[in-house]
């Protein structure tokens, strides 16, 4: 899988890994959690309802959400469309903030003063439309209990859902309510989509900067563009490789010429012996040689002329043999 028509899910990660990186380097930490008292109620710092969702806290919280949002994120943004998404991802950022105040005004006596960083209600609410719209890849049993493939994604939320109770429980709970809002028709906030404004000026300066979210190509070639040649093979030193020359054709009937001597070769086993590294000597070559070495076998005649280029490093051979 990759991040091919979903540049919007490919910005929010890669965002939100560098929000969370630079507030670790620089000690930032403690301006990105949510906390009623007292930086609600007695300092007023209303900022810090938005902010908390731009990064997270903790390496651990950073890698589950990542990797809910590729395996999750990248199907649900593909079937919105990233405007569509972009959309969704906003409104579900509002409905978050606004849920997680009220959560604090009304649970603060019951110990809920304190929200951890990080964009958890939105990780959750595209969960919730993941559970809804896509479809399983496949089922399968565990001690006779039905499963499917989401069981895994369904997994990982679940950790992140533990990891800082009670706050990550109410934050992941506020998430998938946010998420069946916008998907009813209780406030119509399907129809919603950013101004054309903002979606031209996102595309024009802030999709360059996410880069390529093309799918790597492969080719569909069975072998590779360019083929290694095979290394000649070094002959032996006591061994004489050679080959026939070719005759060029000469007139328009060379092309049937050739396909008839082919034919012959294979029929005669010129073709093995070529294959072989060994010529295949004439008739008038082995009658020559034959009359000037009358007491030397015919067999050993043509053996002799087959591994030697001509008819007189065939006589030296031979001369060679009998000394």
């Amino acid at each position: 899988m990759s991040f091919e028509h979903a540049p919007v899910i490919k910005g929010l990660m890669v965002g939100c890994a560098l929000a969370s990186i630079i507030a670790g380097v620089f000690d930032m930490k403690h301006y990105l959690h949510l906390q009623l008292v007292p930086h609600i109620s007695r300092h007023h710092q209303y900022w810090r309802l938005l902010v908390h969702h731009l990064a997270y806290s903790n390496s651990s919280d950073l890698f589950l959400a990542e990797l809910l949002l590729y395996n999750v994120g990248v199907h649900i943004e593909r079937a919105f469309g990233s405007v569509k998404f972009a959309s969704f991802a906003l409104v579900s950022i509002l409905l978050s903030t606004i849920l997680e105040f009220l959560a604090l005004l009304l649970f603060s006596g019951v110990g809920l003063n304190y929200i951890h960083s990080g964009p958890t209600t939105l990780v959750f609410s595209i969960l919730y439309q993941y559970s809804r719209l896509i479809p399983s890849a496949y089922l399968f049993r565990v001690f006779g209990v039905p499963l499917s493939n989401k069981v895994f994604y369904y997994i990982l939320a679940f950790q992140i859902a533990i990891a800082h109770l009670p706050s990550s429980a109410v934050v992941a709970l506020i998430g998938i309510l946010a998420g069946q809002i916008y998907r009813s028709d209780l406030a119509n906030l399907k129809t919603y989509r950013l101004p054309p404004t903002i979606v031209y000026l996102s595309s024009r300066y802030l999709l360059p900067l996410v880069g390529s979210t093309r799918a790597p190509r492969r080719s569909h070639r069975a072998l590779p563009d360019d083929r290694p040649t095979p290394e000649r093979q070094i002959p032996l030193e006591d061994e004489v490789i050679t080959t026939a020359p070719n005759d060029p054709p000469t007139n328009g009937g060379g092309r049937n010429a050739s396909v008839v001597r082919e034919w012959v070769d294979e029929l005669t086993g010129r073709t093995d012996r070529a294959s072989a590294g060994l010529r295949a000597p004439t008739e008038a070559e082995i009658t020559h040689l034959t009359s000037i070495f009358p007491d030397v076998q015919r067999d050993v005649v043509v053996a002799a002329l087959q591994r030697s280029p001509n008819i007189e490093a065939a006589a030296e051979t031979l001369l060679s043999s009998q000394r």
